[in-house]
């Protein structure tokens, strides 16, 4: 994405103006991985009725994460606050990517950060609207009736214990008491002992708050329709747009606002950095381990014998590759072929397998995040040996709708007389499932009433009471973020952090997706090295040794087979 004069103008002429929507497109047929992730935001639910974990609940995260990185989630101490998937994911995500102190983030191939980012806010918005109708009915028909309020409270509470005992004889005893506990209510009701404004008070602490609550339900089933549309609408492909209004000042006064402003626009540019992370196994960061190796590397012999070799350098030859890989997408045959790949000069940055975060460099020789193009030609041609940042050139493929993301990196060095060109293939595989899974309508089967030995499907509600209670007890609280953490429970999430990478499945479980990653390696392997002998060539070097070497590993490559080249078996 190429930036604009305005530091906080959107590609395609697109800005922030109050009340505007921001459109969810990424790249163009790259939308499958971002509308995936911010799907997320808008997972609604908690546990089942079974207490069982459920595909809305925090902890089902831990199952996307893959092997290199983990998440944390942090029970809290209160199950009547506990947080849900959207509720955790939407809070952990803004304050990881626009926090004012927040470390640097990992690039996102295949995908728009920034996208993501905002249907966070936006469906954080969206819950803190539903929040504010829960707050004024709690502060009317519960603190007003405060003792009736807190008795339903302690029943609910007794009812989820009874409902999660792994024994079935405590689960029918506490249903049994609680129904005891329901007559005995009623018939103080009926027969209250006071009279009076007291009797009227009494009877109404017992009323209210199940008024209350019948409002509270109607509120959270509306929020949680418009929720799932979202959710549903993201994963389908659809324009949904996320709402995020006060991402711009409406007044020079909006500190808040221009501060959220800056930071989606630091966000933007941060995810065009031309400098990526090596840590160890875990390969480079956002682009996926190394999963197959070439090398070419043979002694620098003139032509003709008595004659020097006409100087050149590295980058002389990087940039003849970088040329020819431009052609890429021309073929002889009239069929299907490459798209247009992303050709890229990089710069890899060590920072090794357990680096809890990355720092991108600074100085005159940087622009932002990147590295000026005359840094990158210096470290090319002389950052070769020992420590420092090294350079690499990218063809980059993303494929499969952004679900797919295959990079081929090409390095060229010159130590004593012996000239290296080496080709690494790396592969990021598709979002985990539990991001492009769609919501469901909640059922469950019950006997028919006359063919009892068989079952039909019944409709349960969107929200259930048990999730209405949850959602008005939190309500109160929901501009105490720290009190909520703390009662409910949070997600933390790995670092190095960068959304793409963290959730990623091995392309390698998907025939197709393996297929691709492995025959792009050849035709790239063949132009990279048609392109360095020609230039080798040109200044008087015998090619033939070289030539011998590119011919066994262009009928090596076909037989390429996928391993863990970064993991050394030593």
């Amino acid at each position: 994405m190429a930036r604009s004069r305005d530091p906080f103008q959107q590609e395609g002429g697109l800005d922030l103006r109050p009340g505007a929507e921001i459109p969810v497109a990424g790249g163009a047929g790259q939308t499958a991985a971002t509308n995936a992730l911010a799907s997320a935001a808008y997972r609604d639910g908690n546990r089942g009725e079974d207490d069982k974990i459920g595909d809305c609940n925090v902890a089902k995260i831990l199952e996307a994460d893959n092997e290199w990185h983990k998440s944390t989630v942090k029970p809290g101490k209160l199950k009547l606050f506990e947080v849900n998937l959207g509720e955790a994911f939407a809070r952990a995500v803004q304050l990881r990517m626009l926090g004012g102190k927040r470390k640097q983030l990992v690039q996102s191939f295949g995908m728009e950060p920034q996208t993501v980012v905002e249907h966070c806010l936006s469906a954080s918005g969206i819950r803190r609207a539903r929040d504010n109708q829960l707050t004024v009915i709690m502060l009317v028909f519960g603190l007003a009736f405060l003792p009736g309020l807190l008795l339903w409270l302690g029943a609910f509470w007794l009812r989820r214990i009874f409902a999660g005992a792994q024994d079935k004889k405590v689960n029918a005893y506490g249903m049994a008491a609680l129904a005891a506990i329901g007559i005995l209510a009623l018939l103080v009701f009926i027969r209250m002992p006071l009279n009076g404004l007291a009797g009227v008070y009494a009877r109404a602490m017992v009323i209210a708050p199940v008024v209350g609550w019948l409002w509270a339900k109607q509120i959270c089933e509306r929020t949680a329709k418009d929720l799932r549309s979202r959710w549903a609408g993201l994963l389908s492909g659809g324009g949904v747009a996320a709402k995020v209004p006060e991402a711009v000042p409406r007044t020079p006064g909006e500190t808040a606002a221009e501060a959220l402003r800056m930071s989606l626009a630091k966000l933007s540019a941060e995810q065009q950095s031309n400098v990526v992370f090596y840590a160890g196994p875990k390969g480079i960061l956002g682009m996926g381990t190394r999963w197959g190796s070439w090398q070419l590397a043979e002694d620098l012999v003139p032509l003709e014998a008595g004659t020097d070799i006409n100087p050149f350098r590295s980058w002389d030859v990087i940039r003849a590759i970088h040329d020819q890989l431009r052609l890429l997408e021309r073929k002889p045959v009239h069929t299907g072929g490459f798209p247009a790949p992303s050709i890229r000069h990089w710069v890899v940055s060590p920072v090794g397998e357990k680096a809890g975060e990355v720092s991108r460099p600074s100085g005159t020789e940087t622009d932002g995040f990147s590295i000026k193009d005359f840094e990158v030609q210096r470290i090319c041609n002389d950052q070769q040996f020992g420590s420092g940042n090294r350079h690499y050139l990218g063809v980059q493929f993303v494929l499969w709708d952004g679900q797919l993301i295959i990079t081929l990196l090409v390095t060229v060095t010159v130590l004593h007389q012996t000239l290296r060109i080496e080709v690494t293939g790396h592969a990021l595989g598709p979002v985990h499932p539990l991001f492009t899974s769609k919501p469901s309508a909640p059922s469950k089967d019950v006997p028919k009433s006359f063919k009892f030995w068989e079952t039909k499907s019944v409709p349960l509600p969107v929200v259930p009471a048990r999730e209405v209670v949850r959602l008005a007890v939190r309500a109160p609280f929901h501009r105490l973020p720290g009190f909520l953490e703390w009662a409910g429970g949070k997600l933390s999430l790995p670092e190095p952090f960068g959304l793409r990478h963290v959730w990623a499945d091995p392309p390698w479980r998907h025939r197709f997706m393996a297929d691709d990653a492995l025959r792009a390696a050849t035709p790239v392997l063949r132009v990279v090295h048609t392109a360095a002998l020609r230039v080798l060539a040109e200044h008087g070097v015998d090619t033939s040794a070289f030539g011998d070497r590119s011919r066994f590993l262009s009928g090596a490559v076909q037989g390429a087979e996928p391993r863990k080249a970064d993991v050394y078996d030593a």
